[in-house]
C-alpha cells in the first residue's frame, strides 16, 4: 500500500510538468514470480521510476519500451517468460520460474479512465472499486489492448469498450469481484476471437485507529505507516503534546470517553487497537467497537482483563453475538516472544496483516499450499455470455 501511495503522490506532483508519464501494471502471472497482478510502476520521460514490478530485473527493460515501442502512445502488453533456460540468454536472470505479463500505458490526467485517478478517488472516499482492463486480444475484433471498464464506488460505470456482449459481461463480473473482494483474470471467447481481461478490486488503505497515546504506541504507528496504512491516534488525556509526538500519524484526536462516539467514525475498513492502559476508558471503547463493523479489534493486556471487561459489559445489560466477539483479539498480537515495545508492535502489526489476508500467521516452511494464490484464468464462451444476457 505504501508503494501505490508513493505512485499517486508522484503522479499528482508531476501534473504541472510537460513531460510524459507512463504506468506499468502486472496484469497476469504464471508460476513463481516476485510480484503479483496489480503491482504498478510509474515512469517519467526523464527517467524517474517509482514502484517495482519485479525484484529489480524487469524495470529497466520496461522503461526502455516506453521509448522505443510506443511511438504512437498506444498501450502495449509485454510478456516475460522465465520458464525456460533461455532466460540466461536474455540477461534478465530473474531467478523465478514463471511468466509475467505487463501492460504499459501513457497516462493522461484528463482521461476519465486513468487508473491512477480512479484509485485516488477510491482512496479519498475510503471506498472499494473495480477496474477491468483488456491486456490481450486475439482475432479480428474492434477491441484494443488497454481498453477498460471502471466500476466506481457509487456503482456508476465508465468504459471505452463498445462491444456490447463483452461490456455486459465485464459489468457483471466486476460487480461480482467487488462483492467477493477478489480480483480475477478472465478470458472471454467472442465470435471472432478472444479477449484477456484483468479484473482488479481496488481496496482503500487500511485505517488503523489506536486508542491510547503512550510511548508504547509509537512503534505500532511507525510499523503501520511503513506499510502505507492510514493511522489515527485517539488520546483520552487530551494532551496537546501528543500531536507533536505522533506527527507521523494522519490524525491525532484529543477526546474524552464521554464524547468518543461523536468524534470517531468506524466502518468495515477500520482496524482498532486498544492500548489506553485505563480500564474505564477501555470499557467505553468496547461499547462502541464490539457492535461496530470494524474488521479487527485488538486489546492490549492479559486475557483475564478482557474477560473482566466483557463481564462488566454483560452486567450493564450489553449482550454481543459470537460474530461480534470473533473480531476481538486478546491478548493482542502473534506469539513471537515479544517483550519490548518494538517487538510487541511487530507482533500486533503482523497479526493484523494475517487477519487482513485471511492467514494464520504460521511458519511458511510448514505451509503445504502455495505462498501466493495461483492465478487461474477463467474462460467464458460467447454461449455463456448470451445466456447471462438473457437471464439478466
Amino acid at each position: 500500500m505504501k508503494e501505490i501511495t508513493a505512485i499517486l503522490q508522484t503522479f499528482a506532483e508531476i501534473q504541472h510538468d510537460t513531460e510524459s508519464s507512463f504506468l506499468a501494471t502486472v496484469v497476469n502471472v504464471k508460476g513463481s514470480t516476485y510480484r503479483r497482478p496489480g503491482a504498478r510502476m510509474l515512469m517519467t520521460q526523464t527517467g524517474s521510476i517509482i514502484g517495482t514490478i519485479s525484484g529489480g530485473c524487469l524495470e529497466n527493460d520496461v522503461f526502455q519500451h516506453t521509448r522505443v515501442s510506443m511511438p504512437d502512445g498506444k498501450p502495449i502488453a509485454i510478456t516475460y517468460d522465465t520458464t525456460a533456460d533461455e532466460d540466461i540468454v536474455w540477461g534478465f536472470g530473474l531467478g523465478c520460474n514463471g511468466l509475467v505479463q505487463v501492460l504499459i500505458e501513457r497516462l493522461d490526467k484528463h482521461d476519465l479512465l486513468n487508473p491512477l485517478v480512479f484509485i485516488q478517488e477510491c482512496f479519498d472516499q475510503q471506498q472499494k472499486g473495480a477496474i477491468a482492463t483488456v491486456f490481450a486480444v486475439e482475432g479480428a475484433m474492434n477491441i484494443k489492448v488497454g481498453e477498460r471498464l471502471i466500476l466506481k464506488p457509487d456503482k456508476n460505470i465508465a468504459t471505452n469498450i463498445t462491444e456490447y456482449s463483452l461490456k455486459s459481461a465485464l459489468i457483471k463480473d466486476a460487480q461480482n469481484a467487488l462483492e467477493n473482494q477478489k480480483s480475477s483474470i478472465n478470458k472471454y471467447q467472442l465470435p471472432f476471437g478472444s479477449v484477456d481481461v484483468f479484473i482488479e478490486v481496488i481496496q482503500p488503505p487500511t485505517h488503523l485507529i489506536i486508542f491510547g497515546a503512550g510511548q508504547d504506541a509509537l512503534p505500532t504507528v511507525n510499523f503501520a505507516k511503513a506499510l502505507g496504512w492510514q493511522v489515527t491516534i485517539v488520546d483520552f488525556r487530551a494532551n496537546e503534546a501528543s500531536k507533536e509526538r505522533f506527527k507521523i500519524a494522519d490524525e491525532v484526536i484529543l477526546s474524552r470517553r464521554e464524547i468518543l462516539d461523536k468524534q470517531i467514525s468506524v466502518n468495515e475498513q477500520t482496524i482498532a487497537v486498544v492500548m489506553t492502559h485505563n480500564y474505564l476508558d477501555d470499557l467505553e471503547i468496547l461499547k462502541m467497537l464490539i457492535p461496530s463493523s470494524a474488521k479487527y479489534l485488538g486489546i492490549l493486556g492479559p486475557k483475564s482483563r478482557s474477560e473482566k471487561l466483557l463481564q462488566d459489559l454483560h452486567t450493564q445489560g450489553l449482550e454481543y453475538t459470537p460474530e461480534e466477539l470473533e473480531k476481538m483479539h486478546s491478548p493482542i498480537g502473534l506469539d513471537i516472544g515479544a517483550e519490548t515495545p518494538e517487538a510487541i508492535a511487530l507482533s500486533i502489526i503482523a497479526e493484523i496483516q494475517a487477519v487482513l489476508t485471511n492467514r494464520c500467521g504460521g511458519f511458511l516452511r510448514n505451509r503445504t499450499l502455495p505462498i501466493h494464490q495461483r492465478n487461474e484464468i477463467k474462460e467464458i464462451s460467447i454461449k455463456s455470455l448470451e445466456n447471462s444476457l438473457i437471464s439478466d
